[in-house]
């Protein structure tokens, strides 16, 4: 394994105001106090990170997965992935000591009794694969309920490599890794944020705690970047799918859940895992949320589904699409009735070649899922081509 700095590339602090000098002095200036009891999150701390909104390259919906980690004897590494915010028993104890809902490495040791701290170096470590690769904006380190047992410092470092290769392949001297978040500092029990400079389009990543410590879970947000290639070989696509590119631009409402949701992959299991709306109280108003294609697509089919969603399912959609910024928005399928709990199926008189759609919800109301079945256009998968390029240099 190669290792690489750019400086170019570090990533930035979304929450700067904690990164103080007295920190460098007092080892302990970013503890959370201890648990007191109530509501463990009463105290959680956390900011404004707008890169939130972008899909979570690494969530376990999308396939993502940790595949490695030198140490987890606390608590296992597949928790930093789990898409629910972390919980906290204060009764529940192992054979092992706290039950924690995260990753949690053991306390290193220095080398013998005179020398009882472990080197500057080292640190613990683990291995993250993208549910999809893309282009990184911004990373969320958050150490829900690690209140003194959180690490000092973490860094990220990020690599390329195709096809799905095994941790001893990853580690070996062949693969190099760019460092895209240097040593930062990160406060206990918060969200910690940090916003990602480098343009490049990653698969994989390594997460580092200096020294030892627990991370609750780790969010990876930014712009899925398709391969073309793929995306040509297999013809008919999900237009609109996180996996393939689409990404939601803006909406209404999204007072319950993301309207990224209606995007990802497989069906709704429960009725938050979709996009729902407050109930809408102004007549002659409605819902709607806006997405935009990974490129120039002819659409040919298209599937509304409301899994779950039974009695608070959108009572009319309709769905219009445009062609470009600037294009006139056009009617693709008209005001429809909807059912609740149900996969609705449309099959298009003529295809639509669209580069944003609109989905409207009469007057509010959930959905579940949307597909955008289709093809590319030949200027799509050109545009595509010359994205995943740029992202590749």
């Amino acid at each position: 394994m190669t290792f690489d700095r750019n400086e170019n590339q570090q990533g930035k602090s979304q929450e700067h105001e904690y990164h103080h000098e007295n920190a460098a002095e007092d080892p302990h200036a970013n503890d959370a106090t201890p648990y007191g009891g109530g509501d463990p999150y009463a105290d959680y701390r956390t900011t404004d990170l707008p890169f939130t909104d972008l899909v979570d390259l690494a969530d376990r919906r999308l396939g993502a997965g940790v595949i490695a980690a030198n140490d987890e004897f606390f608590a296992q590494r597949e928790n930093l992935l789990v898409p629910q915010r972390a919980v906290f028993d204060p009764e529940r104890f192992g054979h092992k000591g706290k039950v924690m809902d995260g990753w949690e490495t053991r306390r290193r040791r220095g080398a013998d009794a005179h020398h009882p701290f472990p080197a500057p170096e080292e640190h613990d470590w683990a291995l993250i694969r993208l549910g999809a690769p893309g282009v990184i904006r911004g990373i969320v380190v958050d150490t829900a309920h690690f209140r003194g047992n959180y690490p000092q410092r973490v860094s990220v470092q990020a690599t390329a490599v195709d096809g799905a290769p095994s941790p001893e392949e990853l580690l070996t001297d062949d693969v190099k890794w760019q460092e895209i978040l240097p040593p930062a500092p990160v406060r206990g029990h918060a969200a910690n944020g940090f916003a990602i400079t480098s343009g490049r389009r990653w698969t994989h990543l390594r997460l580092c705690q200096h020294p030892d410590g627990g991370i609750a879970r780790l969010r990876v947000h930014g712009e899925v970047v398709p391969d073309p290639a793929w995306l040509a070989a297999l013809g008919t696509i999900d237009l609109i799918s996180v996996l393939n590119g689409g990404r939601y631009e803006d909406a209404s409402d999204r007072f319950y859940s993301s309207p990224t949701q209606i995007i990802l992959p497989g069906t709704s299991r429960r009725m938050d895992d979709g996009w729902e709306n407050r109930r809408r109280r102004v007549r002659d108003t409605h819902d709607w949320v806006r997405f935009r294609l990974p490129a120039q697509g002819a659409v040919r089919a298209v599937e509304i589904d409301t899994a779950c969603l039974k009695g608070n399912a959108a009572g009319w959609i309709a769905l219009h699409g445009r062609d470009g910024e600037t294009g006139e928005w056009c009617e693709i399928i008209p005001r429809t009735r909807l059912q609740p709990d149900t996969l609705h199926r449309f099959v298009l008189r003529a295809r639509a070649v669209v580069t944003h759609v609109r989905l409207d919800a009469f007057p509010d109301g959930g959905v579940a899922r949307m597909r955008l079945h289709g093809t590319l256009t030949e200027t799509g998968a050109a545009e595509l081509t010359r994205r995943f390029e740029r992202a590749l240099a």
